[in-house]
């Protein structure tokens, strides 16, 4: 198992940002993994767990070590008469573990399709998308502990998932690599169209909510994904930058008597999530372009790297959108993307 040391990460993030690690290694099994954790030339640096880096900004070089999660794999680890369980390496591509069991006629994930990143983010990140979150079909993960090389099995309870939250976001953050994840599906598929654009797009497809298929959801997500948000291989970015932001009832009424064409969607105890593409493109971001850096021209909630931007260019970037969208909502947004 080698170590590379100073090595380019440009090809390793979705913003195509040019930095360097000061190691670097890269594991396909478990047993590659302990092997790094408990290599002493490492002991003392800090370290970071690689997916696919859709979701991370590099502000500077790393000093420390950056292990890259290579492993892959799919399997049905146990099947039920209404479910079924899969295990998949936290490496494989999500969009790829998606189209499998799309392909089975598993359904629960076809909503999340074409998200980027790895199936070891995906819990991490507690992804979402039209109207479905992981944790609606998680069942558990494997992870190993980077400083004891402990492996534990972590489930629903224990990852304590929240709005593109999870314990390994903040309790647990930087202290442990997840190698597999398990999801429970449903083996009769019942669609899931509450999200007004994805319904829209069903029917415009001449399907209703009783004759639809999981693949004719997967394949609406994937066109108004498409429509929406740029290929982080022509042009970098890490999909959405900030979370939609909560707000209580009363607040809402405020904004409304001030903006009364602001959208809003119920969570239930007078809790409300507005979009926060909405309130930056309010603001004047919509397809702005400062210097190298600027938002994607059909979703302001995107951040782009227009060729030659480095990470504090894009940071500082961000750092004017959250002031201009607190100064005129009283919102103050949240980055869903890690800043390293």
């Amino acid at each position: 198992m080698n170590i590379i040391e100073d090595y380019p990460l440009k090809n390793l993030n979705t913003f195509g940002i040019e930095a360097s690690a000061r190691y670097f290694c890269s594991v396909s099994n478990i047993s590659e993994l302990t092997s790094i954790i408990n290599d002493k030339k490492i002991e003392e640096v800090p370290v970071l767990i690689l997916g696919g880096g859709s979701n991370l900004l590099f502000t500077s070089d790393y000093d420390g070590l950056i292990i890259k999660i290579d492993i892959k794999g799919v399997c049905v680890v146990n099947e039920e008469q209404k479910y079924v369980y899969i295990e998949s390496g936290a490496g494989m591509i999500w969009h790829e573990l998606v189209r499998h069991c799309v392909d089975q006629n598993y359904g629960g994930i076809e909503n999340l399709s074409l998200i980027p990143g790895t199936v070891g983010a995906a819990p991490m990140q507690n992804i979402g998308a039209y109207g479905v979150e992981i944790k609606d079909v998680f069942h558990s993960l494997q992870a190993i502990h980077l400083n004891s090389g402990e492996v534990k099995t972590f489930y629903k309870e224990d990852c304590q998932f929240g709005y593109r939250d999870s314990i390994f976001k903040n309790r647990l953050k930087g202290q442990y690599a997840i190698v597999s994840v398990t999801l429970r599906l449903d083996k009769d598929p019942k669609p899931n169209l509450t999200y007004g654009s994805l319904k829209k797009s069903i029917t415009e497809m001449g399907c209703t909510e009783d004759n639809v298929t999981i693949k004719e959801i997967s394949d609406a997500v994937i066109k108004i994904r498409r429509s929406k948000l740029p290929n982080p291989s022509k042009i970098g970015n890490a999909g959405s930058f900030f979370k939609n932001p909560k707000i209580g009832g009363n607040r809402l009424n405020e904004l409304q008597s001030a903006f009364n064409d602001i959208p809003f969607y119920p969570l239930g105890n007078n809790r409300f999530k507005v979009p926060a593409g909405w309130l930056i493109e309010q603001c004047g971001w919509k397809g702005k372009v400062i210097g190298n850096t600027g938002t994607y021209k059909n979703q302001a909630l995107v951040l782009v790297n227009h060729g030659n931007a480095t990470g504090k260019e894009i940071y500082n970037l961000s750092e004017k959108i959250l002031k201009s969208v607190y100064e005129k909502f009283g919102i103050q947004l949240e980055r869903e993307v890690n800043i390293v």
